[in-house]
């Protein structure tokens, strides 16, 4: 059994940031997502950070007192604290320290399951390490060093050794990855072959993207097998899971789940699961998925906007889906232009958000109506089985079928249009 580590939280407020008290709450799920207890949280309001140290002097000395008094195992920094700041804090404190970039790398080791996922926290955790290598304590190995590399001894030769491994590691960890991507590319070239739409879920993490995918799987698949892992905490996603819906009218598109967003997301692990990211890029639309009942929802969506701009993927496409609605309004679901209030959980509003994705994405569909000689018996199977059949007539000339397919369907068979 895990052991469970004791932590004193540190966030300092610079120039009374407007959204300060909700990233301390996110600072506090986040050490409880990587299976911590939180012991008290010190906070420090500065017009500038101090660049030795980060907080003040005077904030050093009181916070090695409470830890001593906590009996802390380690202290978590609600900001990226530079190298020297991680140095100089490591020896004024005497205790491990993580600071919110470390800590988000903890949790994305431990929840990484596929290849790609762990390659790419791998990466970023050894380009997070290499300018940190000078005063490394024990609280960056607990994060486990794939490359096997070791902080310990001093000297510029050690260093330099150390340094040289890690970059011929994140090297070897990339070339690793870029295969990976050219799969990938095979695979999303051959979904474009054959015209499957793209919807990918994206938000920030904890909205309930996973359990949104389960319920569509579980109305349309009706397969267990099929459903991804969902979890009422943060990043319980880390891996990217695509699903073929099929709808009762025959159409289908693919649904995309992937690594949900956070405010202040370490650049290192946004540039590590770009590739990942970037599969919204190619999405046909986006469901923005919205946590309605957590107050700082609004925040969320400011932070899920730029992250999609970042990305390139902002001109796509976007609905937002205000899940977990339940909550907080009374009648459900409730529609408005490009937005639906819902419950992925309770499966409330499931029907009515298909049908928002439909007008959204099919609009290469055709109704007609197709007079299929006997002898063609084929031709009605294939209509059968990829298009909405909603009347099937026999009469004398042959199969009358009134249909709503694809428009490539259509010019294929048009020959057989009944006028």
């Amino acid at each position: 059994m895990e052991e469970i580590e004791k932590a004193l939280l540190v966030a300092v407020n610079v120039n009374n940031q407007k959204y300060f008290l909700n990233s301390v709450e996110e600072l506090r799920n986040l050490t409880y997502a990587c299976n911590m207890d939180v012991l008290d949280v010190a906070i420090q309001n500065l017009e500038s950070v101090n660049n030795a140290t980060y907080i003040g002097t005077g904030k050093v000395k009181e916070i090695k007192e409470q830890a001593k008094y906590l009996k802390a195992d380690l202290i978590i920094f609600n900001n990226e604290l530079s190298p020297s700041q991680l140095r100089n804090l490591q020896k004024d404190l005497s205790l491990p320290i993580l600071d919110r970039t470390g800590l988000i790398l903890q949790i994305f080791s431990k929840r990484a399951q596929t290849k790609e996922a762990k390659l790419q926290v791998e990466v970023a955790k050894l380009q997070y390490m290499l300018p940190r290598l000078v005063g490394l304590h024990s609280s960056l190995g607990r994060q486990g060093s794939g490359a096997g590399l070791s902080n310990k001894g001093s000297g510029e030769k050690k260093l330099e050794l150390d340094r040289r491994r890690i970059e011929d590691k994140i090297t070897e960890l990339n070339k690793e990855l870029k295969n990976i991507e050219n799969e990938r590319d095979v695979q999303r070239k051959q979904r474009k072959k054959k015209g499957i739409p793209l919807v990918s879920l994206a938000g920030y993490t904890n909205a309930g993207k996973s359990t949104l995918m389960n319920a569509l799987v579980d109305i349309y698949k009706n397969d267990e097998s099929k459903k991804v892992e969902e979890k009422n905490m943060l990043f319980a996603t880390l891996d990217t899971s695509v699903r073929n819906i099929t709808l009762p009218d025959k159409k289908e598109f693919l649904l995309s789940d992937t690594v949900g967003f956070i405010s202040e997301l370490p650049h290192s692990l946004v540039k590590a699961f770009r590739s990942t990211l970037e599969e919204i890029k190619q999405a046909d639309l986006i469901l923005e998925v919205v946590d309605f009942a957590d107050e700082n929802y609004k925040q969320h969506i400011e932070v899920t906007n730029k992250t999609l701009k970042e990305l390139g993927a902002d001109k796509i496409p976007l609905v937002y889906v205000y899940n977990k609605s339940d909550l907080v309004l009374e009648k459900l679901p409730k529609i408005e232009e490009n937005a639906i209030y819902m419950s992925a959980s309770n499966k409330i509003g499931i029907e009515e958000l298909i049908n928002i994705i439909k007008s959204k994405i099919f609009s290469n569909f055709i109704k007609t109506k197709l007079l299929i000689p006997y002898n063609r018996s084929d031709i009605v199977a294939y209509f059968n089985s990829n298009s909405n059949v909603v009347r099937t007539e026999y009469i004398n000339e042959g199969t009358l079928l009134f249909v709503e397919c694809k428009i490539e369907d259509y010019n294929r068979y048009k020959e057989f249009e009944k006028k």
